[in-house]
Parts: C-alpha cells; structure tokens; sequence
C-alpha cells in the first residue's frame, strides 16, 4: 500500500510539473504518466479517472497554499498577520502561475472539482486568513470582511499575472512597484472596512 501512495505522490508531483510546463490545458494523463516515467494504466488506477487525476491535482496545489500560509508566523497583530498572509498568497501566485490559474480558474474545460473538494481547499487556506481578521473583527463579520479582503488580494494578483510578461505600457509607473501598489490595496481594503 506504501507503494501505491508513493506512486500516486509522484504522479501528483509530475502533473505539478506539467501545469508549471504547459499550463492547466496540457493536463492530459498521457502527459502525466510520461513525466512520472509511467502509463496511461499507472496514472488510472491510482485515480481512476482523468477527474481524479485532476481533483487530487487540485487538493495538492491548496495544500501546498495551506503550507505556505502555515509558514507564515502569527504576531497576533490582525493588520500584520493580514499583510504577511497577503504577500505569501502573492509570492505563491507568482511563483506558478499556470498552477495559480488551474485553482482559480475554470483552466481546464469541464473540470468541476465539485464543492465538497472546494469547500475543505477554502476552509484550509481561505480560514486562515478568516482566522486573521477574527483577531481585530467581530466574529459575524470576520468571514464576510476576509472575504472582502481576498477579492482584493486575488484581483489584484490575477491583474499582475496579466501584465507583468507583456511589453511594458509607455508610462505604467505601476509595474515598477508591484509589490508596494498591492499592499496598499489591502491596506485601503482594511481602512475601507475599519479594521483597526
């Protein structure tokens, strides 16, 4: 049985790899049992399905978003827990972006990963930040406020990812600071809501 999860781990981190090379599109499970140096058959009786292929793909990629908020140190401070957690979702967007896309995104025609599998990858990324709100919002708003906050985060990324690799715009003095321009977005997301 060992094995077998160790098989599955690999054909998870190959389809990683895949994402990362040829974007959520060129998820196929010939290309995925090629890069884990198997067949078609290993990747299918593991997962039963390019679904399951695609859903366990899914719930790697919000574990690994999970591990990086998990590596992010609480000060108990909600603004700056708030700030830390925001750049940590940033530097993870960028760091792949074709991954960011097939969790964010509807990248992969008719892949739903259906809301069971939706709702534990929120409840293990999405509730940390709910819980860092918590710290400064009553506890009936600090989910709606969180929320309020990753809209902000995502847009804002999501809007980057979408011009950071094209040819710079005459006198776009924005994608010379990114990274100062998004915190200030969640700085005026958090005035707007009056989150002290």
């Amino acid at each position: 049985m060992a094995d077998s999860e160790d098989m599955r781990d690999q054909f998870i981190e190959a389809a990683l790899r895949v994402v990362s090379a040829h974007g959520p599109a060129g998820l196929t499970v010939r290309r995925v049992a090629e890069e884990a140096g198997s067949s078609t058959m290993g990747v299918y009786s593991r997962f039963g399905s390019r679904t399951g292929m695609l859903q366990a793909l899914y719930g790697r990629a919000f574990d690994m978003l999970r591990d990086d908020f998990a590596a992010v140190p609480a000060t108990g401070e909600a603004l700056k827990d708030v700030r830390t957690l925001a750049l940590a979702y940033r530097t993870f967007a960028l760091r792949s972006p074709t991954r960011y896309a097939f969790m964010f995104e509807q990248a992969v025609p008719g892949f739903d990963p259906g809301p069971d599998l939706r709702a534990q990858a929120l409840e293990s990324t999405f509730g940390v930040l709910v819980a860092a709100v918590a710290q400064t919002a009553p506890p009936a708003s600090a989910e709606r406020n969180a929320y309020l906050v990753w809209t902000a985060m995502h847009g804002m990324v999501s809007i980057e990812l979408t011009h950071r690799d094209r040819t710079e715009l005459p006198g776009w003095t924005i994608a010379a600071d990114w990274e100062g321009v998004y915190l200030d977005g969640v700085h005026a997301v958090w005035n707007g809501l009056g989150l002290a």
